[in-house]
Parts: C-alpha cells; structure tokens; sequence
C-alpha cells in the first residue's frame, strides 16, 4: 500500500470523504482532520506502512505534506 492510498482510504472510511475529493493540496482542516484524527492516521501509517513517526515531525497541513512526510520515512526504513 502506498502513502497516498493509505491517506485516501483512511480519510474515505474514517470521514466519508469522496476519493475524488483527497487531492494534494487539499488542507487536511478542510476535510475534517483535527489533531486526534491526524494521531489516527499517524498511528495507522506506522501499522501500515511498518515505520517510526518521530514525536518531532512537523505537523503536516495538506495531503501531500502528510504524503512526503511518510514516503521520507519509508525511503528511509528501506535505504
């Protein structure tokens, strides 16, 4: 599973939200993402995706910061 399914799927289960709708630049406030519910989908991305989020990674605010932000970290499990 990439990132940007993992992203995609979670936000379409969790919050119902259109596939269509999770684009790149969507702000992750617009499509309902508070704090916990980035926790959420932190905690799953380690599950997922078999990697560590630091305590220190900047908050992401759109799609594709929180998309970047987990392709580093799985570069660098795998590197």
């Amino acid at each position: 599973m990439s990132s940007a399914e993992l992203i995609r799927s979670f936000l379409t289960d969790r919050l119902g939200i259109e596939p269509a709708q999770v684009e790149p630049a969507s702000l992750l406030a617009d499509l309902g993402v508070d704090s916990l519910m980035l926790a959420e989908l932190m905690f799953e991305a380690e599950d997922r995706l078999g990697i560590e989020i630091p305590s220190d990674l900047p908050l992401p605010r759109t799609v594709a910061d929180m998309q970047a932000a987990l392709d580093s970290l799985t570069l660098l499990k795998t590197g």
